[in-house]
């Protein structure tokens, strides 16, 4: 693979600009970016912080506007909107904070509910989980969603044919094992 020309603290800056009119990103993502393209690696510090003094590259906001967008769009619970934002590398701190405060205001039983029937939508309720199997996935599909067990499973039992296949996933983990595509 062909290795990106290197820039100098001139074209770095003019690059990073060009990459946030695009498309807006943390400014882990830009330091990583910018590294791999830079001259000289100590001019990313002062790039960052021109970026940020012009008030182009702003965390805070970034992960305000990506968390905000997850839950409304996507309906996505708080710990799969925590992980997304580590995976931009917004820090830790701010991510918390930010997930905590937005979804303060809402309740997670209703956002499963809301999940569960737009996701499942094309399904007649009364053929909506009716098999042991079909319970299994849509729980794990909750869990990759962000969603806590507990919520989950007290959510599925409304819809759920037969309620009582749900007990054996009471003592489940809240993460789920591998990270698959909703």
């Amino acid at each position: 693979m062909k290795r990106p020309r290197q820039l100098s603290a001139d074209e770095l800056f003019s690059y990073a600009v060009k990459k946030l009119g695009g498309r807006a990103a943390s400014a882990g993502e830009i330091r990583t970016s910018l590294l791999s393209r830079a001259l000289d690696p100590g001019d990313v510090d002062g790039i960052l912080k021109r970026l940020k003094d012009y008030g182009y590259l702003n965390d805070a906001r970034f992960a305000e506007s990506f968390a905000s967008a997850r839950l409304e769009n996507e309906g996505f619970g708080q710990s799969r909107v925590l992980r997304d934002l580590r995976q931009h590398r917004v820090s830790p701190e701010l991510a918390e904070s930010t997930v905590s405060k937005l979804y303060a205001e809402h309740d997670e039983a209703s956002l499963i509910e809301q999940f569960v029937r737009r996701k499942y939508r094309s399904v007649d309720r009364e053929g909506l989980f009716g098999s042991e199997k079909e319970l299994h996935s849509a729980f794990r599909r909750l869990l990759r969603a962000g969603f806590s067990s507990a919520n989950s499973l007290r959510v599925l039992k409304r819809f759920a044919a037969n309620p009582d296949l749900l007990d054996a996933l009471e003592n489940l983990p809240d993460e789920p094992e591998e990270q698959e595509s909703l």
